[in-house]
């Protein structure tokens, strides 16, 4: 596939960005509207998290099998599939009677986002071939989530209370008929000449793990850690995790490239992500059950008491792009860690008092939207950089994955100690997680890391030649040409050195 000039690459990046916006929203917009829910539907604390935890589990279960199914079959088309399932699934998730059949309609959901966010990376890693310029693009990516972080809590609560919370569903349709509208238009399709095999054992362990913890996480509160459901759930969990890792190394074409693990950016990205997206979606989960709940704020000053920290989290990753595109991933990383750390020690504070001011609120939102705005930049470049362009849509692959594990885990944890009565130790929970960012981002972006980077990347297999490396579904017959004598090339190399 030829390099796409600048025009070109601009749309893309904006039908990407468009992407992101629908799944990123649809997570701000649904947390200002679970009170709401909870009312509406007769929903517990744990339904509401199952709310949440459904989509999230599925994503991350899905993510990696919707890359290798999209090198295989054509990163566009299944991009397409996505954004339809996503917003079928938004439509239905609007006319849900009751918790048990919205958690089954977000599952649709979630197995349309699980198409859009790796697919939409590959696609990107493939049009910004230069690393500065994909650090940039990286940044304009994570500034729309920041853009859903500071849209999501206002427009949510507008729409929580003139229109009811399933209003928050209705949002996505638009977004993603314009969505598929400009992919027909811009994207072209493009897939991996070498397509990795399906990992059907590996995919099914992944889901029992991710399911069976969770769940055990969720309803522990409840029936007890001893309760015999919950002790099934975590001997099941291990015992997948138990296979996963020696099924993985076996196999010639794993579902998660183990040697990727060996590259200590790529290994601190994934664990970042985890503890970020962890801090995040507790962070969320527990603030707006604490203002509408415990505060009696409506939904709308809910919203409008987040604002700070959505504003820092639409101003700052812009910002992280250029730093990590100039500088490298370590100051973007540090400034994350310190702002969610200082974050969660002030929401201590707050929960202390019982009339917080909203000085010490509004300041305890700002430094949670600085943290995170910087993070998510450094992630993707660091999972990215300095691997082959083959290799670069499973990376983003195992990167999106983490963020929702991450994700997952912090609903469930944190939500499991609100649901206890603990909401300080939830607090506790998120200053940990922008300490464990401080720790990982001081040892993973200096010289021996990159050296681990490095070594990775000369053990996996190299970049193709780029006419061979992606084919491009074009009218013009001489491309097609040219990349099936590549093909027999190769084919013709490998039985000379066998």
């Amino acid at each position: 596939m030829p390099e796409p000039g600048r025009g070109r690459r601009m749309p893309v990046l904006a039908v990407c960005c468009l992407s992101v916006l629908l799944v990123s929203l649809d997570v701000t917009v649904l947390n200002v509207a679970l009170p709401s829910m909870q009312r509406d539907l007769n929903s517990s604390v744990s339904g509401l998290q199952w709310t949440l935890d459904a989509y999230t589990i599925v994503l991350a279960s899905l993510l990696t099998l919707a890359g290798a199914t999209a090198d295989r079959l054509g990163r566009r088309r299944i991009f397409q599939l996505g954004l339809v399932l996503f917003t079928a699934g938004s439509a239905l998730c609007s006319l849900a009677p009751t918790t048990g059949w919205l958690v089954s309609f977000r599952t649709v959901q979630a197995v349309g986002g699980s198409m859009l966010t790796p697919v939409a990376m590959a696609i990107l890693a493939n049009t910004f071939t230069e690393p500065r310029e994909r650090a940039r693009a990286i940044g304009v990516w994570g500034g729309v989530v920041g853009l859903s972080m500071a849209a999501g809590p206002v427009l949510g609560g507008l729409l929580v209370e003139s229109a009811g919370w399933r209003s928050v569903f209705w949002l996505n349709v638009p977004i993603g008929l314009a969505a598929l509208a400009l992919t027909a238009l811009f994207v072209p399709e493009s897939r991996a000449l070498r397509a990795r095999r399906a990992d059907a054992v590996g995919q099914l362990l992944v889901i029992v793990l991710l399911g069976a913890l969770t769940y055990a996480i969720i309803e522990a509160p409840g029936v007890g850690w001893t309760a015999p459901p919950i002790v099934a759930c975590l001997i099941v969990a291990a015992g997948a995790l138990a296979a996963f890792v020696p099924h993985e190394n076996r196999r010639a074409e794993p579902l998660i490239e183990p040697r990727l693990f060996r590259s200590a950016p790529f290994s601190g990205a994934t664990a970042t992500a985890v503890f970020a997206f962890a801090a995040l979606g507790g962070f969320l989960f527990a603030n707006t059950l604490y203002l509408q709940g415990e505060l009696g704020l409506s939904a709308l000053a809910a919203g409008l008491h987040l604002l700070p920290m959505a504003v820092l989290a639409l101003v700052c990753p812009p910002l992280s792009g250029r730093i990590v595109g100039s500088r490298g991933p370590r100051i973007p990383l540090l400034l994350a860690g310190a702002g969610i750390t200082t974050s969660g020690l002030l929401a201590v504070a707050a929960t202390r008092s019982s009339h917080p001011s909203d000085t010490l609120l509004y300041l305890t939102y700002a430094l949670f939207g600085l943290g995170f705005g910087f993070v998510n930049a450094p992630i993707t470049y660091a999972a990215v950089s300095g691997m082959p362009r083959t290799q670069a849509g499973v990376a983003a692959a195992v990167a999106a994955t983490s963020r929702q594990v991450g994700s997952s885990l912090g609903i469930a944890v944190i939500g499991a100690a609100v649901a206890a009565g603990a909401r300080e130790a939830a607090w506790w929970i998120i200053a940990g997680c922008g300490a464990a960012i401080l720790v990982l981002g001081t040892v993973t972006s200096g010289r021996w890391a990159a050296a681990t980077a490095e070594r990775v990347a000369a053990r996996l297999p190299p970049d193709l030649p780029r006419a061979a490396a992606d084919t491009t579904a074009r009218p013009a017959t001489g491309n097609t040409v040219r990349v099936t004598v590549t093909r027999s090339r190769m084919r013709t190399r490998r039985r000379t050195s066998g």
